[in-house]
């Protein structure tokens, strides 16, 4: 059974290490993406402050994935960005990135915010399929400053 639960310190390493295996496994552990964010070895300092939130998915007391959401830096307040939206490999094709995406959407609108943005790169098919079945239009070019500039698909939907 899937349990989807709020980001606790205790989920940080096998976070970390899911996101970094996730990024090698598609050979686009580079600079200029979370591989490298400093705070990518503790998302729960990171993601349990004002106007941010981060889901976490275990199955059987296991973290198999997570995706959170946070205000988009230098843009309208009215802008989150869907951010760290990873599974481990065995994970992926069952619904779970699709839950854990619902609850950041749901909580996003609760939050106010009035759009949501995203970036990912071609080559994560199967997650670019996800956001467009959910509404995703893709953008021109990004929006914001994340820092993540080797990403170049940039995808936004209406909350």
């Amino acid at each position: 059974m899937i349990n989807i639960t709020n980001v606790q310190s205790k989920h940080n390493r096998a976070l970390a290490s899911i996101i970094r295996t996730s990024l090698q496994e598609f050979d686009i552990d580079l600079n200029g993406t979370v591989f490298v964010d400093p705070y990518l070895d503790d998302m729960y300092s990171h993601f349990t402050v004002p106007n941010k939130v981060y889901y976490v998915a275990e199955e059987d007391g296991a973290v198999i994935g997570g995706s959170g959401i946070g205000p988009l830096d230098d843009t309208s307040t009215e802008i989150c960005e869907l951010q760290r939206m990873f599974l481990t490999k065995t994970a992926r094709g069952k619904g779970i990135g699709k839950q854990l995406m619902a609850a950041c959407l749901k909580k996003a609108k609760e939050m106010g915010f009035k759009q949501c943005y995203l970036e990912t790169f071609e080559e994560m098919k199967d997650a670019i399929g996800l956001y467009e079945r959910s509404g995703f239009r893709y953008l021109d070019a990004p929006m914001g400053n994340t820092g993540h500039f080797s990403c170049k698909t940039w995808m936004l939907i209406d909350l």
